[in-house]
């Protein structure tokens, strides 16, 4: 397996970023839209990738709540697809205005909501924060790097080349470049460490899951 780059990763996050920054709202909404589209329509591919994962954690004996956190079905991603619509319908966080005053000297400023740049996030066996936290992150105009644990990895490699292809399909990549979206394919811990040095690149880290995490 070819080694995996963090910084390499981090630096095509932080590059396409820029690109995102200025992307409009109706694309970014279209995107949206695609990738629940994209998810519908692969749904077959992601469960038969789920299921590979399902079964490796059946053999390695893990605890049935894990189990059922990682199951994905027809009903699974039709709720995954439904959210990411959802999130597409919500007002565009990027560019609202939180408050504007005047000086005593008549510059008048306002303090608006703009995108981090990339967020970075680190999380467990629920192959459904894969879509969750990515489209999140496309709406409010930020790239993402996704590290998700060694329970899902087939789940969540599947999960990010839908939400790719969806991307390419919406024909904006001066807009909306697939590299909005980074994922670490690689379930070795040290991938966290290097991860969490990259503060030059990545603006923001999220960690989600247990205390051993």
């Amino acid at each position: 397996m070819k080694k995996i780059k963090i910084d390499e990763i981090a630096r095509r996050a932080k590059d396409s970023s820029r690109k995102l920054a200025l992307a409009s709202t109706d694309a970014k909404n279209a995107a949206l839209d695609l990738i629940a589209d994209e998810l519908i329509a692969k749904s077959g591919r992601i469960i038969a990738e789920n299921r590979k994962d399902v079964s490796e954690a059946r053999k390695k004996g893990l605890s049935g709540a894990l189990i059922d956190r990682l199951v994905m079905t027809e009903k699974t991603i039709r709720d995954i697809a439904k959210g990411v619509r959802d999130i597409a319908a919500l007002p565009d966080p990027v560019g609202e205005v939180l408050s504007e005053w005047r000086t005593p000297s008549g510059m008048r400023i306002k303090k608006v909501k703009v995108p981090l740049g990339v967020v970075g996030m680190i999380y467990e066996s629920r192959p459904n924060v894969t879509v969750d936290s990515s489209a999140l992150c496309l709406k409010s105009s930020n790239a993402i790097i996704l590290r998700g644990g060694k329970e899902a990895i087939n789940s969540n490699r599947i999960l990010v080349r839908v939400i790719k292809d969806a991307l390419e399909k919406s024909g904006r990549p001066s807009e909306i470049p697939q590299e909005i979206i980074q994922f670490i394919d690689d379930t070795d811990r040290r991938r966290v460490y290097e991860m969490v040095r990259q503060d030059a690149l990545i603006d923001l880290i999220i960690p989600r899951g247990g205390e051993e995490m």
